[in-house]
This record gives C-alpha cells, structure tokens and sequence, in this order.
C-alpha cells in the first residue's frame, strides 16, 4: 500500500528560468498521495511570464487540478522574494491561497512554512543589487551550456559565499522559539538541511534548479529530506490529469541531521 503523507514541501521551482526543473517537479507530485501540498516560495524566477515554457505551464495546470475541492487535497502558497508581485495574479489563475508564513498541526505538533529570504540580511540590505543579481542569472543561463553546468555551480556557489544556510536556520530557528513553532521549514537557500536547537527543529527543502531536487515529507513517521530520482522510463503524458492512480514515491530520503550541499557549515556561526 502507498504511504500518504500529510504534508509535501516544495520550494524554489524559479519557474521561467532555463535551470527549472518543472518537468521533473511534475512528474513527482504525480506519483505520490499527499493531503497537503506546500508551495515555500519562489515558485516563479521573475515577473516575466514570457519566459514561462510549455512544462512550466504544465505544472501549473496540475496544481490548478490538484487544488480543485474534489479531490480533497490542500494546496498552499508561501510567497518566496521572487514570487512579490506576481502572488495575487497567479494565486487566482491556479485557485491556490498565498500566505506570507503557514502553520499548521499534526500530531500534537506545532508546524510553520516560511520562505527564509527574511532572514537573509543580504537580500534584505541590498534588494536593489539582489534584483540586478537575480537578472543578470537570468540572461546568463541562456549563453550557458545544454546542461547549464555553469549556471548551477554559480548558485551554489552563492550559497556558500553568503552562508545562506546557517544564516537562514539560525533566524528560523529564533523566529520558531518565540512561540512559532516546534518544527520550522524554509527554502530560499537551494540547499537542503535539518538542525535542531533548543528544542525546535529546523528543515530547509532545498531546490528544484540543479541536479539534485528535493523535498520534504511530514507523515506519522516523522519528518524527512528527500532527494527526488526520475524514473528510467516514463511513457505517460505528463498533461494527463494523475490524481486518483499514485505510483510508488520516487525518492531517496537524507538521514536527519545530514545537509546534502553544507556539511560544514554551522548553524551556530
């Protein structure tokens, strides 16, 4: 029997960017049962809608499908610093509710939903240079290879340039003590993580930009990182509505505790 999981967290699609991997992030969220799908924030690159693709509009008609009440599943928007803007128009095109943080109980404990870019003091103090960063990538994907091999080591470079990491979990972390929340996700750092401190525990989903894509699972089991791994062969048509037929979960989950990307860096720091 397929597992359900209450909860799925996904984050930084950067829908209508060249390094989206919308393709993959679509045929995942068809082959697992969920009740509750988390949207954490930057689900779109920028306000451009010309960049959008033909699967990057795809994955949204699915989250429109999936959001739709009969099929009994919640799907949730937490706006991420790429998405201000664009919210209010999307959130009506694909029937989705945009929240700036989300919380919600399972199993007696407390759970927050929250982008993580206001804990990055960088893109707080600089906003005007972020925006001509974040365009400046942008046009740098299409010079770059197939693969976009460059484009992606850049990312991850500026992650670690930054600290986005421990940066990011040690404002969450601070902002759950204060009564928020026992557990506390955020993306924005493209980098999955799991700390804990004080009690509360901090988990980041990481990304779906780069080679490797992942996310979070909340069930009675606990909470896990994912790393999502495309099937071999795949013949269905991925604009075909998939709700009610759910495949095994394709996915390999990270020990607790593990950073895949940011093994050394501290939350402490």
């Amino acid at each position: 029997m397929v597992e359900t999981f209450d909860t799925i967290v996904v984050s930084d699609l950067h829908l209508g960017s060249d390094v989206s991997r919308a393709r993959d992030a679509l045929a995942f969220l068809q082959s697992v049962r969920f009740r509750r799908l988390i949207l954490l924030g930057d689900i779109f690159a920028d306000l451009n809608f010309g960049r959008l693709t033909k699967e990057h509009w795809k994955f949204l008609g699915y989250i429109r499908k999936l959001s739709n009440p009969r099929h009994g599943i919640e799907v949730v928007w937490v706006e991420g610093n790429h998405d201000l803007g664009l919210t209010e128009v999307m959130s009506h095109l694909v029937g989705v509710p945009v929240y700036q943080e989300y919380s919600w109980e399972f199993n007696g404990i407390r759970h927050l939903a929250i982008h993580g870019h206001q804990f990055d003091s960088f893109a707080i103090n600089n906003h005007r240079i972020s925006r001509i960063g974040q365009f400046i990538y942008l046009q740098l994907q299409k010079i770059d290879s197939r693969n976009k091999k460059f484009a992606r080591y850049l990312d991850r470079l500026n992650t670690r340039w930054l600290r986005l990491s421990a940066q990011v979990a040690k404002g969450a972390l601070s902002y759950a003590k204060q009564g928020k929340a026992e557990r506390i996700f955020c993306g924005h750092t493209h980098a999955p993580m799991h700390t804990t401190r004080d009690g509360v525990e901090y988990y980041n989903s990481g990304a779906w930009v780069d080679a490797r894509c992942t996310y979070v699972t909340v069930s009675q089991e606990g909470v896990e990182i994912h790393e999502y791994v495309p099937a071999t062969f795949n013949h269905r048509d991925s604009g075909e509505e998939r709700i009610e037929t759910f495949a095994e979960p394709a996915g390999v989950a990270v020990p607790p505790g593990l950073s895949i990307d940011v093994l050394s860096e501290s939350v402490y720091s």
